[in-house]
């Protein structure tokens, strides 16, 4: 039998792996999924501090409108704030499951931005490579904007994930046109316009999208041909989609067009000055609205026709809402959040065209920027953030001091401030009766309560009135105007004052 020999001499050849570097293979992990770190990213940032901040009057106007029966909420939308209707509803329903805390109330909002953030990333990657939805999504999750709205219990978080959900089923029904994506895209929209109705200027960048690729193909807009084209859009699919939203939205906008002199008798007419404010207020901060504005520029410029469609969804919507806020007070800047994941996908375009380590290195300088507005918003969300109205040490103070019998009078009752909504919402079954209202908000449907026209004799049989006035005052009663203010003078003297931040609560005694 043969002898095997041994391989003596012979040399060993080593064999080598082959595979990326090391630094690409990180890379490629991170991007394989690159809509899960922009998700999580926001939930933390969002999720941390999310109560520190009490609620502010537009919030507590949300608390009002979803602790109402629904009969009672169909109500007030004839009344006031009907465009905010449906989220109201949402609302209600949500409340019913999980109570009215601050907390609460501000979850939805927290879950639809960190939504929005992996849906940015997700348009990103469909729209240009999973780098730039990556950088996107995370420029998008560090922005203060982002926290301040998702830490408001408002429609501004759901309109933001809505818009840019729209626009990723837009992009995948123009790349591979069916009925069903269609549907999708339908339904994204009709959500939008219930939930937003200023949000559906989007749509004229949509419909930009669109002729370019009924008359010019895809690629005119930056999107792939190729096999996935054999059925390319129409122009009327798409206006078939847009029929849902329609037949929702038509009533809204007439109710809300009805009721626009009042709900909006706050805003003033756009001016000219008011457009370079706008990215500092959307982002909530001017040097990260400055940065993302520059850092978009330069992505539109490498991106060239891909930049059309994010581009056209930041433009258009800010041009159509500021020329018809130059006509009707329409211009406020948080209405306009929902463009925000389109700028940051401009902008993460630009940080693409650079290693992953010095893109990120960009994005971690946007959050230290924003730092101090991070940590701003989370003491108040007033404008400026030194007008804090304090609603909860007043009713701290009232909850410590009351007695048996004591009654509670609003000054000036009728404001924005919402004093009688911020106390009883920490107050609850604890507040002291309030003696002048002979129709509350829901009696009313409406957001204030009517008060009696007698003040004098519905005080009658009154020891001690809880007063809580707007600013801090050293005479609170002698800011009290008209009958109620005399009533109140001519019985009653002050006992004691607590100033706190943006309100003053007096004691009054026979």
């Amino acid at each position: 039998m043969p002898v095997k020999r041994p391989l003596v001499g012979r040399p060993v050849v080593p064999v080598e792996r082959v595979g990326p570097p090391p630094h690409v293979a990180r890379e490629q992990a991170l991007i394989r999924r690159p809509w899960v770190w922009p998700a999580l990213l926001t939930l933390v940032i969002a999720l941390t501090g999310m109560s520190r901040a009490q609620l502010w009057r537009d919030e507590l106007a949300t608390w009002s409108a979803a602790t109402r029966p629904v009969g009672d909420l169909a109500r007030l939308a004839g009344t006031i704030d009907a465009a905010t209707g449906p989220y109201y509803l949402l609302m209600h329903g949500w409340v019913a499951l999980f109570g009215d805390s601050t907390i609460a109330l501000r979850l939805p909002s927290v879950l639809a931005m960190a939504g929005a953030a992996a849906v940015t990333a997700r348009l990103g990657e469909r729209l240009v490579d999973a780098r730039t939805g990556l950088l996107a999504g995370l420029l998008f999750a560090v922005l203060p904007g982002t926290s301040r709205y998702a830490q408001e219990a408002r429609p501004y978080a759901l309109a933001t994930l809505l818009a840019v959900l729209a626009t990723l089923l837009l992009v995948e029904a123009l790349r591979r046109p069916s009925w069903p994506r269609w549907g999708g895209y339908a339904a994204a929209v009709a959500a939008l316009g219930l939930i937003h109705l200023i949000a559906l200027t989007l749509l004229a960048a949509h419909a930009v999208a669109v002729l370019l690729v009924q008359w010019r193909g895809p690629t005119s807009i930056g999107l792939p041909a190729g096999r996935d084209w054999s059925g390319p859009a129409r122009l009327w699919r798409w206006l078939v989609a847009l029929l849902p939203a329609l037949v929702l939205v038509t009533p809204l906008v007439l109710a809300a067009r009805a009721q626009r002199s009042r709900q909006l008798d706050w805003v003033d007419l756009a001016r000219l000055t008011d457009l370079p404010a706008l990215p500092g207020g959307v982002t909530q901060s001017g040097a990260v609205g400055g940065l993302l504005l520059g850092l978009a520029a330069l992505g539109a410029a490498r991106l060239g026709r891909r930049a059309l469609l994010p581009g056209a969804c930041v433009l258009l919507p800010v041009a159509l809402v500021f020329a018809a806020g130059l006509v009707v007070p329409l211009w406020v800047p948080r209405y306009l959040v929902f463009t925000v994941p389109f700028g940051c996908l401009l902008a993460g375009a630009a940080l693409a065209g650079v290693r992953l380590a010095p893109a990120l290195a960009v994005v971690v300088l946007a959050g230290l920027l924003g730092a101090p507005d991070q940590a701003a918003l989370r003491h108040t969300h007033e404008w400026p953030r030194t007008a804090t109205v304090d609603y909860r040490g007043a009713a701290r103070v009232i909850a410590d001091h009351q007695q048996s019998g004591d009654a509670i009078v609003f000054s000036p009752r009728d404001s924005w401030l919402f004093l009688d909504l911020g106390i009883a919402y920490r107050l609850g079954s604890r507040e002291p009766r309030d003696v002048l209202v002979v129709r509350d908000q829901r009696q009313r449907a409406d957001l204030w309560a009517g008060e009696c026209d007698r003040p004098a004799e519905c005080l009658a049989g009154v020891r001690r009135v809880w007063l809580v006035v707007a600013g801090r005052r050293n005479d609170p009663l002698a800011t009290v105007r008209g009958a109620k203010g005399a009533a109140l003078r001519d019985g009653f003297t002050v006992q004691q004052v607590w100033p706190r931040p943006g309100l003053t609560v007096a004691l009054l005694t026979r």
